[in-house]
């Protein structure tokens, strides 16, 4: 995959990832490691925010963190980085998850958005970077 270029995932993907309370990664699914270009090793013990594209602004991962810290469910479109520098958009639902092993941190699952979705989140994200100063 070239760097910049956007993959579109197919109507039948599923992005599963588990994190821990701080955002590190215990869990990532096939489909979460083909679209993001990363094996399982790679993601393992590693911050979730490895796959942030820098285009999000961070006013909405502040609104996700204040939502699931709140034992609430988030839900929200999020464009993603690969490892090869190209980037792909999901809807994701985040929410408040216990391991079974009683530890406490975040599930998140992400499917495709459509092309009308990611031109609404695409116009509000570019409203919030530049309130942000980052154009």
């Amino acid at each position: 995959m070239a760097a910049g270029q956007e993959t579109v995932l197919d109507d039948y993907a599923f992005l599963v990832s588990e994190t821990d309370a701080k955002g590190i990664i215990r869990f990532a699914n096939s489909d979460f490691c083909s679209i993001a270009e990363y094996s399982i090793e790679e993601l393992l013990g590693k911050p979730h925010s490895m796959v942030r594209h820098k285009d999000m602004p961070s006013k909405a991962f502040k609104s996700l963190w204040d939502t699931v810290q709140r034992g609430e469910i988030w839900t929200g479109y999020v464009k993603n980085a690969t490892k090869s520098g190209g980037y792909y958009w999901v809807y994701a639902t985040v929410y408040p998850f216990e391991s079974c092993d009683g530890s406490k941190g975040y599930m998140s699952c992400r499917r495709k958005a459509s092309p009308k979705e990611i031109s609404a989140a695409e116009e509000l994200y570019a409203t919030w970077n530049k309130e942000e100063g980052r154009v």
